[in-house]
């Protein structure tokens, strides 16, 4: 993937940036191609070489009709639940670095859900509001919005998501005990 000057790109893990430069630079004796960005949040600036543009995640930012797929995403209820601390970081971890802005909403999510439940470990509160920070900033930017609106959209959304969880939860838990039952009348009835 090639960018141009000028192009507003995703970093992983550190958001939008803008493609300010491509340079040529030697280092330690080998010379390669780099993308100069020029990161939003907080106006620092980044080297990403050309050769490892894929290996970072760098990507352009998600078209404008992609937004409502987010939301839906958002939305819909569907939250993964590890009861192991050390295998869910590691899975959120590996999505939050994978660049994808769909892997980013699942961690929201899960961790949105688990901290409604209990107290977040300080990493793993750290990745939620780093998780909602890149879905807010990514959103307002290519909808050309404010992010405290972003951000109010994104809570709604995740509010309708904790709601259809507990609702298929309960749905699940009905069936369940109507299986027993039917399971317990046919025993009796053999």
């Amino acid at each position: 993937m090639t960018f141009q000057v000028g192009d507003k790109v995703i970093y992983p893990n550190h958001g939008l940036g803008v493609v300010e430069g491509i340079e040529t630079k030697t280092i330690l004796g080998t010379t390669c191609g780099f993308y100069h960005l020029r990161m939003i949040a907080n106006e620092t600036t980044v080297l990403v070489p050309l050769d490892n543009v894929e290996g970072v995640g760098l990507r352009r930012a998600i078209a404008g009709v992609e937004v409502d797929k987010l939301f839906s995403l958002l939305g819909d209820g569907k939250i993964d639940n590890h009861q192991n601390w050390k295998g869910r970081f590691k899975d959120n971890s590996d999505k939050m670095r994978s660049g994808s802005i769909y892997d980013v909403v699942d961690v929201l999510k899960n961790l949105t859900h688990l901290a409604r439940s209990k107290n977040l470990s300080f990493r793993e509160k750290r990745m939620l509001d780093r998780a909602k920070f890149l879905v807010v900033t990514e959103i307002a930017e290519v909808m050309q919005e404010t992010v405290d609106l972003v951000d109010q959209k994104v809570d709604r959304a995740l509010e309708r998501c904790l709601a259809n969880k507990t609702r298929a939860m309960a749905r699940a838990k009905v069936t369940k005990a109507t299986t027993r039952v039917t399971a317990r009348r046919t025993a009796k009835a053999s």
